[in-house]
């Protein structure tokens, strides 16, 4: 039996007539009537943070240094291969190419969403919104329609903490909203007030807090600290509970569900990420959470597949349309992607 068959006969099983339905359409084992597009939605997966990283393309500065497991490129077959037997979606996150290399970035993901021959239908390039050709830059990748949002790591160790409050970065930031786009915070968890500051500064601008927050599952379970002694935790529990509030607090921040597992030491499990995950869905809210992969740097804690069913078994005592609002809903409204 093949895979694609093994997975809708489980389906069948665990979901009932209309979940199999929606299984064999999104596995090409039923046809795609208009009766079953309503339930095509139910198993649908938008996965908002999808690497790929092509070197014979693009320079990455960190990559030479980088884990063993992420050293290779990872292209669309190597996605398509992670995600088989699934019904997913993409957006593609930038990678922190070399400054020189963004446009070249910007083009070669463009050009897969448009083409639809795989996952991926939009994307969040890199940026430097602080860079005085930043307007021109964000312009000319936003008339594509197919560019939704921009981000810049502020979490390596050459970035200074509070450059995200610097007068020329809130400015930078702000032309976002003003091109209907959005911006990725991704900082160091013992930072993320500075990004509600900035959201403050920048009202007219949508932001997402990838990763939870930075969150380090090791903080939260003594199971897994003892795991990894040598590790120590990036930031007390009470502190980031504290700070993601106050991203929460302001009502053009959504968060990312993902990237927790790349700071789980080997062995983790479901339970040892709840704690996590279950603090920003009940802050955040239901409408305002998004699932993401994080692939490949997911890889580091374990598959794309194992993340997806760990956050499955999290979740699934929540009611069914919340669910549904995490694994796609809310991320087709919030990027206005187009599925097709």
């Amino acid at each position: 039996m093949n895979t694609n068959r093994r997975v809708f006969l489980r389906r069948a099983l665990e979901t009932g007539a209309s979940g199999a339905l929606a299984a064999a359409v999104a596995h090409g084992l039923a046809p795609r009537t208009a009766a079953a597009k309503e339930t095509i939605v139910n198993d649908l997966i938008v996965d908002t943070h999808q690497h790929l990283w092509d070197l014979d393309r693009l320079s990455l500065p960190w990559h030479k240094g980088a884990p063993e497991v992420l050293r290779r490129s990872y292209r669309p077959e190597d996605y398509a291969a992670a995600t088989s037997g699934r019904n997913v979606r993409s957006v593609y996150m930038e990678v922190d190419v070399a400054e020189a290399d963004h446009d070249k970035e910007a083009e070669y993901v463009v050009g897969l969403s448009r083409a639809k021959s795989g996952a991926m239908r939009a994307a969040v390039i890199g940026g430097r919104p602080a860079s005085p050709q930043f307007g021109e830059y964000v312009k000319r990748h936003a008339a594509a329609g197919l560019v939704k949002g921009v981000r810049q790591v502020l979490h390596n160790d050459d970035i200074p903490r509070g450059i995200c409050l610097k007068e020329e970065f809130v400015r930078g930031v702000r032309l976002l909203g003003e091109n209907g786009l959005s911006f990725d915070l991704c900082l160091r968890p013992t930072e993320l007030a500075d990004g509600a500051k900035l959201a403050e500064l920048c009202p007219d601008t949508r932001f997402v807090v990838d990763h939870c927050g930075n969150a380090d599952p090791k903080a939260f379970s003594e199971r897994l600290a003892k795991l990894a002694p040598n590790e120590k935790p990036w930031h007390a529990v009470d502190v980031w509970k504290q700070d993601l509030a106050k991203l929460a607090a302001r009502k053009n921040v959504i968060c990312k569900i993902s990237g927790i597992i790349a700071r789980a030491p080997q062995g983790w499990t479901a339970d040892d990420l709840a704690p996590i995950v279950n603090y920003c869905l009940d802050t955040f809210g239901p409408e305002r959470v998004v699932f993401g992969g994080d692939w490949p740097v997911c890889l580091l804690g374990g598959p794309l597949m194992s993340w997806i069913e760990a956050l499955e078994k999290i979740v699934a005592g929540r009611p069914a349309a919340e669910q549904r609002a995490l694994w796609s809903g809310n991320a087709v409204r919030f990027y206005s992607l187009n599925l097709e």
